[in-house]
């Protein structure tokens, strides 16, 4: 009879993602991540290879949510640019009502890890990289409805989208009472309209 999993690893894949994205990956230690997923450390070795096994699922599942947000932001409305500020009003300032950090967790990780950690370093990047292609996606079919004009290139208004969230998300951090949802009406009303 095999030993299976008495765990649901989603759920403490959740938690565990809660914890690096407050705290970050250098000040969240074994212990820490002992008690917010309720596991010893022999069970998170057999199960995850390693603390640095648990971020990588972490940073994977962050990631995975960010991507299931735009498109339930999607399927809730026609216009792609719609769509698009729909995720980007959440995600700017919803979150900070709930969010264990008001910025992104895998720039917080980008701005945090050096080569020491390459490997969780890459994949963070790797991570960011496939959400700007989301918001590529999203602009591509707003600029074929014609919402978009055909002189724009869609990476580069993907790059500006994801350049604004993570300013927009540092700067709320760095101010209580940053006008942040007009600056998201802003960012469309002057550049995505």
């Amino acid at each position: 009879m095999s030993n299976s999993a008495k765990f649901d690893r989603l759920q403490v894949i959740e938690k565990a993602t809660q914890l690096y994205w407050q705290r970050g990956y250098h000040a969240t230690s074994m212990r820490n991540l002992q008690d917010a997923i309720n596991m010893r450390p022999g069970s998170i070795y057999a199960a995850f290879g390693s603390k640095d096994g648990v971020f990588k699922e972490a940073l994977e599942h962050y990631a995975q949510q960010s991507l299931a947000g735009l498109s339930r932001a999607r399927q809730q409305h026609s216009s792609p640019l719609a769509a698009l500020k729909q995720m980007i009003h959440d995600t700017v300032v919803e979150s900070r009502k709930d969010a264990p950090s008001c910025l992104c967790m895998l720039a917080k990780t980008v701005a945090e890890l050096t080569e020491d950690q390459a490997e969780l370093l890459s994949l963070a990047k790797h991570k960011l990289k496939r959400i700007e292609q989301g918001f590529a996606e999203l602009l591509s079919e707003a600029q074929q409805q014609g919402e978009i004009g055909s002189e724009y290139d869609v990476d580069q208004l993907a790059q500006y989208v994801q350049v604004q969230i993570m300013g927009l998300r540092s700067y709320g951090k760095a101010n209580d009472d940053a006008p942040l949802e007009r600056m998201v009406e802003q960012m469309f009303e002057r550049y995505l309209a």
